[in-house]
């Protein structure tokens, strides 16, 4: 129980901080996830000299970024987290990250007409401090969730199941805004004797940006009439005030035995992530270049494919949910569930090669948009069998002193799926012919498909052993719906390393 546990009221049968919680991170994900959707089609598209338009990068050279700046994503939560126990207080954090990714964002939006020939520059700083600010930002939030409630109460559960909703809702929206953002903005001009549209991403980037500052005003508001203290107190200088003067024991066999599986696991995880963030990198160009997006005589926005993951956890996480619960004693257990994840996740990369073959190898052919939605279904399905595991096996197994070590190694494997998904998108190639980036787009999906069955295979067979490492700590008692809810509609938030307290 936290000492901070304060009563402030109470709104849909829960304490009224939750909801600013809830749409703290709700804006705070909407501008991340804004952001995100857009990052590679801007650095791909062509440079205008009236403004708008992107930097003009090779496709291989912008999926290599993506790869970089989604890992480093993943890597600075760590510093950020200790900062916050040890120095400032997620309070603190959460103001001084939020701030930090409002610049990021206004920096990345910044006019190119306002800064020629500072362009790349600008763009470097801006997503510097974009990742630094979310280092800060986006490991203090769900702990404070938690600090909302006494031990025991029962509302606690749901409570998570509500605050991730927030989550997945923010990441929904994004990529219909910022869509609005950057073709209301855009201008057309005329190239070579042709009118072209362009699209004023600048528009977009500063749409997050304003989305992240609804997040800082939403908390700087409300935060100490509704949260009290908590939040304030650096959690790590209470906890050693706690526990002085105790001792270090070595690693037990049975602890041993629980770490190799998180590493074991660790390394399958890392083939799934590697897959499904080709989502914001190399199937978000091929959306944009080989898509027939059209219907009737109305063309769907390449970024409104980026919502459709959060759109498919919010209505199939409580089908799994049920699934599973339904099955009770035949559940399978975590290692088949994974493994399970990476076959869905290959299924999902056989939607992408139909694509490919539909077009025949002549890029005038585009494909159809169902392809992607079959796509995106697989691999959220994959997901939401996958990703609850993620951080909450890490908390069952890792022994408790070394708890936030195997969290950092378990973020670590993120953070190279994350680099790993940009270099293999980077395949696709430097510029080139059409042709050649479609075939090299269909040997990615291909190897892709290939490198996740036969990684589920593997780890199929390897679950009883994986188990038996476990010692018990696989839980094995019955779930009602909504625990195996609230395990579900997690997952972006697990994703996204946001443990529950």
């Amino acid at each position: 129980m936290s000492s901070h546990t304060v009563d402030r009221g109470e709104f849909l049968g829960h304490p009224k901080g939750l909801f600013l919680l809830f749409t703290t991170e709700l804006w705070e994900r909407f501008s991340y996830y804004a952001m995100r959707a857009i990052l590679v089609l801007y650095l791909v598209d062509r440079v205008s000299e009236q403004g708008g338009g992107g930097l003009g990068w090779s496709q291989a050279d912008a999926l290599s970024l993506y790869g970089t700046f989604t890992g480093a994503v993943y890597l600075t939560p760590l510093i950020g987290g200790w900062l916050a126990d040890n120095v400032l207080g997620q309070r603190k954090a959460i103001l001084i990250g939020g701030a930090m990714m409002a610049i990021g964002q206004f920096m990345l939006g910044t006019p190119h007409t306002w800064i020629p020939g500072m362009e790349t520059t600008v763009f470097y700083i801006g997503l510097a401090t974009l990742i630094l600010g979310n280092g800060l930002f986006k490991p203090n939030i769900s702990t404070m969730v938690g600090d909302l409630y006494k031990e025991g109460d029962h509302r606690r559960d749901g409570a998570f199941t509500i605050f991730y909703m927030g989550i997945n809702l923010g990441a929904a929206l994004s990529g219909f805004l910022v869509a609005w953002a950057y073709t209301q903005f855009g201008h057309t001009e005329v190239v070579n004797g042709q009118e072209i549209f362009v699209n004023d991403w600048q528009a977009g980037f500063v749409l997050a940006g304003i989305g992240m500052v609804l997040s800082l005003i939403i908390q700087f508001v409300w935060a100490q009439k509704l949260l009290g203290d908590i939040g304030t107190v650096p959690a790590a200088k209470l906890d050693r005030a706690q526990n002085q003067g105790s001792r270090k024991e070595p690693l037990t066999a049975q602890e041993r035995d629980r770490i190799k599986v998180i590493m074991v696991m660790g390394l399958f995880t890392i083939i799934f992530w590697a897959g499904f963030e080709q989502a914001g990198g190399l199937m978000n160009l091929f959306t944009n270049e080989f898509t027939d997006r059209t219907i009737g005589t109305w063309e769907v926005p390449t970024t409104w494919f980026q919502s459709l993951n959060a759109i498919f956890i919010v209505i199939f996480a409580p089908v799994i949910a049920s699934i599973w619960v339904r099955l009770g004693s035949k559940e399978p257990n975590s290692p088949v569930k994974f493994a399970l994840g990476l076959v869905l996740l290959a299924v999902g990369f056989l939607f992408m090669i139909g694509a490919v073959i539909e077009m025949d190898g002549d890029p005038t052919n585009k494909s159809s948009m169902w392809w992607l939605v079959g796509a995106y279904l697989f691999h959220t399905l994959g997901e939401l069998c996958l990703s609850p595991i993620g951080l909450s096996m890490v908390t069952k197994l890792a022994p408790l002193r070394i708890a936030s070590l195997m969290m950092g190694a378990w973020f670590l494997f993120i953070a190279m799926a994350n680099k790993i998904a940009g270099v293999i998108g980077s395949f696709i190639g430097h510029g080139g012919e059409k042709e050649e980036q479609l075939m090299n787009a269909l040997s990615i999906f291909g190897g892709i498909a290939v490198t996740a069955t036969l990684s589920g295979l593997i780890l199929y067979f390897m679950s009883d052993k994986l188990v038996d490492w476990m010692h018990g700590a696989e839980d094995s008692s019955p779930k009602s719906e909504l625990e195996a809810l609230e395990e579900e509609v997690a997952v972006t938030a697990d994703h996204e390393a946001l443990p529950k307290s």
